[in-house]
């Protein structure tokens, strides 16, 4: 018996280290040359994007202390994230657990008890409606709390997101230490990528880059072949495969499959700028730049749900995110030089980062949508958004479902 994955993003490697510490015979197809997915580290060893997890990201975190990651995720603002509101200049600090909030210092902008009880009920089941106009009646709070919120969680613009998929993230914000904001120190690739591929390696499994599954041969209503092109490899009675790729790839080799009908995207420009100091992690108002992380490498900004900034050339986009960043660094009395000129900037864009998270049911394909294949990826959680923990919980669900 051999258990097949299909893609080497954050959801085929948990699913394959869950089937290979079980003892299974694990080959791990990636069509790309490296690991990753959309949570890669690209060649220049720098980040595709500031990907950052939460204390309630359990799963993930159980993820990176089996593979022996955990200690390189660190926390970079436990006195509150630090914010910038570039329509004014003010620069304060926010809490991101609501029980924080009895600290006048730590309250975020409109905060009210009325703004609270309109965001607890976010967290209620009920029916599912957009959360701009639910939120209406906050509008300070909409801006300076609910919506940089939103867009980090749901990569979808608040005046569109799901109610529904914000309160199953609110509902697991209320634990101790649950909103601890947790970044990789030194990236991607040395704090996830690289520790996942030792660990399959020492458990046994095999992993085959370059490899792009071209078809699913299907036989009597099983996969009785994986087709690779040059390549093709039968399957015997008990082999099994765990389907593991972005939505419109599964589409492609299941074409009956449901999934998302639209996506959003996410803008990263990392900018060489190494510097002293230790990792931190800025957030901005009313900006271009949402999210500013800091690290001694360099420093990278994120755009989320960022459609007009995905069209935009790189020319105009780095230097007003410079200059935006350049504040926030200075107001909040970041070390080093911050020039007026904007050093050299690399943008990535990835225009299907995550599905919209729009009211209504998202697409609910069956986890075993033939005897012997398994789905996992981000975008089979029903619950949560599209996140490195929507991720690793679906490959291991996944693998289990594969198993029994």
């Amino acid at each position: 018996m051999t258990f097949h994955v299909i893609g080497a993003g954050v959801a085929g490697l948990a699913a394959a280290l869950a089937l290979a510490d079980q003892g299974r015979p694990v080959v791990l197809h990636e069509s790309t040359p490296q690991a990753g997915g959309r949570c890669r580290a690209l060649p220049d060893g720098t980040d595709n994007g500031t990907h950052a997890l939460l204390g309630t990201n359990t799963v993930a975190l159980g993820f990176l202390k089996r593979i022996g990651a955990a200690e390189g995720w660190v926390e970079p603002e436990p006195a509150g994230l630090p914010v910038l509101d570039a329509r004014d200049g003010r620069a304060f600090h926010v809490a991101l657990s609501p029980f924080a909030w009895g600290n006048p210092a730590l309250r975020p902008p409109g905060f009210s008890a009325g703004a609270l009880m309109a965001l607890a009920r976010m967290a209620l089941p009920g029916r599912d409606r957009a959360i701009g106009p639910a939120m209406a009646a906050h509008p300070a709070f909409l801006r300076g709390f609910v919506d940089p919120l939103v867009v980090a969680a749901l990569n979808t613009p608040v005046v569109e997101a799901s109610s529904r998929r914000l309160g199953a993230v609110l509902r697991r914000m209320g634990g101790r230490g649950a909103c601890r904001l947790l970044v990789a120190r030194d990236g991607l690739g040395p704090d996830l990528v690289a520790p996942a591929l030792a660990a399959l390696a020492a458990a046994g499994a095999e992993v085959r880059f370059g490899a792009r599954l071209r078809r699913l041969v299907q036989q009597e209503g099983r996969v009785a072949a994986l087709d690779f092109g040059e390549e093709a490899i039968r399957l015997g009675p008990e082999d099994r495969v765990l389907l593991a790729t972005p939505p419109w790839e599964s589409q492609r080799l299941l074409p009956h499959l449901p999934v998302p009908e639209g996506y959003a995207p996410i803008v990263n420009l990392h900018f060489a700028r190494p510097g002293p100091g230790p990792v931190r992690f800025l957030g901005l108002l009313d900006a271009l730049c949402q999210w500013v992380l800091v690290r001694p490498t360099g420093v990278s900004v994120t755009v989320s749900a960022g459609d007009e900034a995905a069209r935009t050339d790189q020319d105009r986009l780095a230097p007003k995110a410079w200059a935006e960043l350049r504040a926030a660094a200075l107001a909040f009395c970041l070390p080093g030089d911050w020039p007026e000129a904007a050093p050299p900037c690399r943008v990535v864009k990835e225009r299907r980062a995550t599905p919209r998270h729009t009211p209504g049911p998202p697409p609910d394909p069956a986890r075993l949508p033939l005897p012997n294949l398994a789905l996992a990826g981000d975008w089979t959680d029903t619950v949560l958004p599209a996140t490195i923990e929507a991720a690793i919980r679906s490959g291991q669900a996944a693998a289990q479902a594969l198993v029994r």
